[in-house]
């Protein structure tokens, strides 16, 4: 039988000290102390912690893992997706390692039998990475900014998608937007956004219609803030284009994006919602 159960793969410095400096060279090691006890999942709420996609679990991976982490967590404690391109970022990303509790990593094709190259050598596991929350803070100051200790809305994405598929509402049900959901969140997992994507039942009761732009009359409890929009395909982009409404406080915001695939287009109103919820200004 085969078992299907995703072990976690788990390195520290007192386990693999030694090798990991072997690994390093003479001037860096990239293993970091782990105090998070075996075991523990990530938690995805945590602003303080970031997963990323890397190939195999030794020392040429890691280190760019690292890096890309700790950029996605500078930007969810502060709220502040500008911070990506500030120039000061990557002298802090090569030194990522000086900020890290702990890091995991996830097979992600554990249980399946290797097939070829893939599953041997060329291995994709996702790496969790959980920073030290006053060394972020710390590091948040230097680049004049500060953690965002504000409640965090939940978004309620309410999406119009156009596209080789056809016309059709990104409902929580859609069977042609499976794979959209499933970049939507990930996008909002990524900038530590709270989402939720509602029902066709929802919807159709809020009058949303798939060819034309949303313009849903919902009432929303307490903590969730709508985001509307369209996703559609243009050819002579080439690629798809995002248009996207969101009011905050008393005022209309929009903004777009074009030319790019779904997964950027998402994060681009990901990136939109996050700034504006945390106090930074407009999306654009």
């Amino acid at each position: 039988m085969v078992n299907r159960q995703w072990p976690r793969w788990r390195a520290t410095a007192l386990v693999l000290g030694p090798l990991a400096i072997l690994l390093a060279g003479p001037s860096t090691a990239y293993f970091a102390p782990a105090t998070q006890s075996p075991g523990q999942a990530p938690n995805p709420a945590d602003p303080y912690q970031a997963t990323e996609i890397i190939t195999g679990v030794d020392m040429r991976y890691r280190p760019t893992g690292f890096a890309r982490c700790l950029r996605d967590v500078l930007i969810k404690v502060s709220g502040e997706p500008r911070l990506w391109n500030d120039s000061r970022l990557p002298a802090l990303a090569a030194r990522a390692d000086q900020f890290v509790l702990s890091f995991d990593y996830h097979d992600q094709m554990a249980g399946i039998p290797p097939h070829d190259d893939q599953g041997t050598y060329d291995r994709s596991y996702d790496l969790t990475v959980h920073f030290d929350p006053a060394k972020i803070d710390q590091a948040l100051a230097e680049l004049g900014e500060q953690p965002w200790r504000g409640e965090r809305p939940v978004a309620v994405a309410v999406f119009a998608v156009h596209g080789p598929k056809g016309r059709y509402l990104l409902s929580a049900e859609e069977p042609l937007g499976t794979d959209q959901r499933s970049s939507l969140t990930e996008a909002a997992r990524q900038y530590g956004v709270k989402l939720r994507i509602p029902t066709q039942a929802e919807l159709a009761l809020w009058g949303v219609a798939a060819d034309e732009f949303p313009a849903p009359r919902a009432e929303l409890p307490t903590g969730e803030t709508l985001v509307a929009g369209t996703l559609e395909f243009d050819e002579a982009a080439p690629g798809w284009v995002g248009s996207w409404r969101m009011r905050w406080q008393g005022t209309d915001y929009a903004w777009r994006i074009s030319g790019v695939n779904f997964d950027e287009a998402f994060r681009d109103v990901m990136r939109g919602v996050l700034r504006l919820a945390s106090g930074h200004g407009g999306p654009s």
